[in-house]
């Protein structure tokens, strides 16, 4: 109970153990009896905001008494596995998915501290950026108080803080890019006067060496090769020692030593990666696949040189650009595609539109666009065949009831596809000032993960703004379709007799469909249905 006293006394924020248990944001229970940590995993039980999580008792991996546990206690640091610290939020928005860790004690004397990790902000997330730090080294912080502003794929994250302390050392500045998920980004600390001693702070030795451990680590070898490791000195004939070897003994499998001796490959100039730095087959094949690459690469020796003298700029990838190049290969590689293009007449459209624009100007309301009614008209003829509001999963396909249309939007960050939700039960007004109130957002890199997420179709329009005639678009997953529309151009259209005619402006767009939700004739039918409230658009009105 001594050692128990000497941690909960280590902590100031654990010395008054009853306002603690009265706090709003914490509850924190701890056992420390030989019974109890003989009879349960459990050590540590936190409770915040009504959330309780338990979290298994990690003390140098294992704790098979307390007494092991007072042996190793003054230098113990404590992972509570995803403890929240902080919030990330973007007016309303937040994430809780930080990664924290709280150090109790350690090695070097260093008082408890939190470890802020980069936050996972969704599932495809895998790295971020940091935009700016609004905080700097040494500051207090409080709850609900801002740190930094976080890059993602498609938006930039405000990151508040849960707990009251300081900022004691940002290990990640401002401009910092591809932070992995669970990075330790900053340090922050209890008391004003430890700010000091994280000068020279990095994260925790044990766990960078763990984590590159994990990443650098090369696969056993294959077990009959270890086996047979013994019997190489047994074999004459492939164990002769390289000329190259400066009379040190090289260690390889004898099925290395055979396929050297073979391809006449000198062990002393490969580099071994099993166990001890020994040679294995797979070294010998990679160094084989470089040698015969040696060849095409002299050869290709003056191309390049005529190659060097270009003039060019090399642009880093955007967050924004990577997430969009990888979820469009994937798409590409993974749907089967196909398209269905049609002609639309829409000389009413227009018509209804210079009405309808009469009227919001008298109003004093914002003018309605044609891609407008474009929206509306698809969600009208997804409402009417909802095969195509679907998605594809292995196990089923999921049906959507909400007909939310994500809408392309190309800014000077890259193409941004934010969601009007429930398109089919607004108005056209509506509709356009949704438009218009976040393709600004796009634009300004302020969009909100719920301003692009949950959609279930997707319109993407080059014809209004760039006068593109036809085009295909790609499926935006996990949605099955995606409309490309191009411009209006005017048309010679035959009348009824031999020498009469008249003009008319007509509207091509295609539709992408994944066949393995929207069959072809399915797709016929949506695209009659969209064709049917262009060419008649008082219907849209009903």
């Amino acid at each position: 109970m001594a050692y128990a006293s000497h941690i909960i006394n280590h902590s100031k924020k654990l010395r008054n153990v009853s306002n603690l248990l009265q706090h709003e944001h914490a509850v924190l229970v701890r056992w420390f009896s030989n019974e109890a940590v003989g009879k349960r995993d459990d050590l540590l039980k936190i409770r915040r905001h009504g959330c309780e999580r338990n979290f298994s008792s990690t003390i140098n991996n294992t704790v098979p008494s307390l007494g092991t546990f007072k042996k190793n206690v003054s230098s113990t640091t404590r992972t509570s596995g995803n403890l929240v610290n902080g919030s990330l939020s973007h007016k309303g928005f937040v994430c809780s998915q930080i990664p924290s860790r709280r150090g109790f004690s350690s090695d070097s004397g260093l008082p408890p501290h939190q470890e802020i990790g980069m936050p996972s902000l969704s599932p495809t997330m895998t790295e971020g950026n940091i935009a700016k730090w609004l905080k700097k080294e040494g500051d207090k912080i409080a709850p609900g108080e801002v740190l930094c502003e976080v890059e993602t794929d498609k938006a930039t994250v405000e990151m508040e803080c849960m707990e009251e302390g300081y900022l004691a050392r940002i290990l990640k500045e401002d401009g910092a890019k591809e932070i992995k998920v669970g990075e330790v980004i900053a340090i922050t600390v209890e008391d004003e006067d430890d700010i000091g001693k994280f000068k020279d702070y990095s994260p925790s030795a044990s766990d960078a060496g763990a984590a590159a451990a994990k990443e650098s680590s090369p696969p056993p070898p294959p077990k009959q090769e270890v086996a047979e490791k013994p019997d190489s000195s047994l074999e004459p004939k492939i164990s002769k020692p390289s000329p190259a070897s400066s009379g040190d003994r090289i260690f390889a499998s004898p099925l290395a030593r055979k396929l050297a001796e073979d391809n006449n490959v000198p062990l002393s100039s490969i580099k071994g990666t099993g166990p001890d730095g020994h040679i294995v087959k797979a070294d010998i094949e990679e160094y084989l696949a470089s040698r015969g690459k040696e060849a095409p690469a002299k050869a290709s020796k003056t191309k390049d040189a005529g190659a060097a003298s270009l003039d060019y700029v090399d642009i880093p990838h955007s967050q924004i650009r990577k997430v969009t190049a990888s979820r469009l290969l994937f798409s590409k590689q993974t749907i089967p595609h196909y398209y269905l293009s049609v002609d639309s007449c829409v000389d009413k459209l227009m018509d209804l539109r210079s009405q309808l624009n009469s009227i919001q100007e008298a109003a004093g309301g914002k003018r309605i666009s044609v891609n407008d009614l474009v929206i509306k008209a698809a969600a009208l003829a997804l409402r009417k065949v909802p095969q195509c509001n679907s998605s594809w999963t292995d196990d089923y396909i999921r049906q959507y009831n909400n007909v939310n249309i994500n809408v392309a939007v190309q800014t000077d960050n890259g193409l941004y596809v934010p969601v009007i939700r429930d398109a089919d039960k607004k108005g056209l007004s509506a509709i356009g000032e949704e438009v218009k109130k976040l393709a600004q957002k796009a634009k300004d890199n302020s969009l909100k993960p719920e301003d692009y997420e949950g959609g279930t179709f997707t319109v993407s329009n080059l014809g209004g703004p760039f006068g593109i005639k036809q085009f295909c678009a790609i499926v935006n997953p996990p949605q099955s379709g995606i409309l490309a529309v191009g411009s209006a151009e005017k048309r010679v259209v035959p009348g009824s007799g031999s020498d009469q005619y008249k003009f008319a402006s007509f509207m091509t767009v295609t539709l992408s469909c994944d066949h393995r939700v929207i069959d072809g004739a399915v797709g016929a039918e949506w695209l009659k249905a969209f064709k049917g409230y262009i060419e008649n658009p008082e219907s849209m009105l009903l």
